[in-house]
């Protein structure tokens, strides 16, 4: 494995553990519990963990689950280009 995917990797899913800990400042884990979470597990555990949680009393919400779904989806995308790039395109050839 290059260390150009491993850096990448280490990121990306860093990156997405902090965008699961701004979706959990609204919600009663707060932000450094849904960090942590997604650090230590994935990201998409930690962010299945936070929408279980309650939201904040008198938060206002934007999106619905119009965000939720897109933010699942933009996340499964992600993991599954992942997936492609770390295995050199193994996975593509073969379902070919």
């Amino acid at each position: 494995m290059s260390f150009l995917a491993v850096l990448f990797g280490l990121l990306s899913g860093s990156l997405l553990s902090v965008l699961v800990g701004i979706i959990g400042s609204r919600r009663r884990i707060g932000f450094g519990w849904a960090f942590l979470l997604s650090l230590i597990f994935t990201p998409l555990v930690g962010l299945i963990i936070t929408l279980l949680t309650d939201p904040l009393p008198g938060d206002v919400q934007r999106w619905g689950c119009i965000g939720t779904t897109v933010a699942v989806l933009g996340i499964l995308c992600l993991i599954v280009f992942l997936m492609l790039l770390l295995t050199g395109g193994a996975m593509l050839m073969a379902a070919l």
